[in-house]
């Protein structure tokens, strides 16, 4: 499956310095980590909200990558608001 995570400068950079084998550990605040599945959706919190967020460094990246169907199914599809803001939330200790 085809998947996306939108990331500002902060974590892209985390990602880089990993090899970028691995998604850095999320902070205690941060439960579930969240994977896009399109890019539209991916483009929109990208280029609409990282780039107003601070933290983000007021910047966003998508990265695209594929994760095995047999590995990833076992996530449920969650719907964030719209129709088309589908998500999968992987549990921070899972990451």
């Amino acid at each position: 499956m085809k998947l996306f995570r939108p990331v500002g400068v902060k974590e892209l950079l985390k990602i880089i310095d990993l090899n970028l084998k691995r998604f850095p550990s999320r902070l205690p605040q941060q439960p579930i980590f969240y994977l896009v599945l399109n890019m539209d959706y991916a483009e929109e919190i990208a280029s609409k909200w990282n780039i107003k967020d601070p933290v983000s460094d007021d910047a966003g990246y998508i990265l695209e990558f594929k994760v095995q169907d047999a590995y990833i199914t076992k996530y449920k599809i969650e719907r964030a608001g719209n129709k088309n803001y589908k998500e999968l939330w992987v549990p921070a200790e899972e990451l």
